[in-house]
């Protein structure tokens, strides 16, 4: 395998590490989980990031998590692993780690306790991490909310295109546009450029985006997947209505707990991921009904 990128068309779920409620693993779940995505038409499945608690999870129990996903998608869709650390050399042996167990891609977040102060910088740490899994095609995990690396992305490809030699991307969780459209037609659309943010898909795909990497696509792929049809359809109204129940679907997990309020929303449509582990703190009992009661009157349930 080569650095060249995957290529994936769609939306690729960035999935919910299953955890029980006193907090250890459940990975017995995965398997049930991966079938679902697979039933609901979900492109690839991106694991240990954000969503998946990542950096809540311990070295052992990321390689853990990944293994059973890996293992439970069986070929069926592609499994990018997410391996940033603040230490680096966790990161590159989580990264060596990902390569062994058959990852189609590995990805990763830069350190950010301590701020880096340039591109360059960036683009070495990143280099270490890619470097310890050859051959396999690597994803640069674009967060600056939670990194503070708000660098120009466009330069960062142009300077990590040059040195990482299996530089396949990015993961683009910001709301620049712009920015975003100029790394998709870099070098002639060289790079894959997965849009990270569920709420602006329809406009990521206006600029030329075709793959997605989603929190709410776990429990909510059938709202996005009629967005997209629509839009490749050339009927902007009808891919502009679905966009809008998305937007009051993650509106509505976002008031009620964010990543608790998702995990909460997987259980309600048969997939219990169990709560998240602090500092989230998972959601109360009478907390889940409020987000039942929210999605129904919404017309969620309706939607799928």
């Amino acid at each position: 395998m080569s650095g060249k990128p995957l290529r994936i068309s769609g939306l690729v779920a960035a999935a919910f590490t299953p955890m029980r409620e006193n907090g250890s693993l459940a990975l017995e779940r995965v398997p049930g989980i991966v079938d679902f995505l697979h039933r609901n038409r979900i492109a690839g499945l991106y694991v240990v990031g954000s969503t998946g608690e990542g950096a809540s999870l311990d070295s052992e129990e990321r390689r853990a998590t990944a293994e059973a996903f890996v293992r439970a998608a069986a070929g069926r869709m592609p499994v990018i692993v997410q391996t940033g650390h603040n230490s680096l050399a966790d990161a590159r042996r989580l990264a060596a780690h990902a390569r062994q167990i058959g990852a189609s891609a590995v990805s990763a977040v830069p350190p950010s306790y301590f701020k880096l102060d340039s591109i360059e910088t960036l683009v070495a740490c990143m280099a270490e991490v890619a470097a310890a899994a050859p051959g396999t095609p690597f994803y640069y995990y674009h967060i600056p909310r939670l990194t503070d690396a708000a660098f120009d992305m466009v330069d960062f490809l142009r300077h990590a295109g040059e040195r990482i030699p299996t530089l396949a991307g990015m993961k683009y969780t910001a709301a620049t546009l712009s920015e975003m459209q100029e790394c998709i037609e870099l070098d002639e659309g060289r790079f894959e450029v997965l849009s990270g943010l569920d709420e602006m898909l329809l406009p990521s795909l206006a600029v030329g985006a075709r793959g997605a990497v989603g929190s709410i696509y776990n429990f909510a792929a059938p709202v996005f997947q009629k967005a997209i049809c629509a839009f490749h359809d050339g009927d902007i109204r009808q891919a502009r209505l679905w966009q809008s129940r998305a937007i009051k679907i993650i509106n509505v997990v976002l008031r009620r707990g964010g990543l608790a309020g998702m995990k909460a929303a997987m259980a309600l449509v048969g997939q219990d991921c169990g709560p998240t582990r602090l500092p989230v703190p998972p959601l109360t009992e009478n907390e889940r009904e409020l987000l039942r009661g929210e999605l129904t009157a919404l017309g969620f349930f309706e939607w799928l």
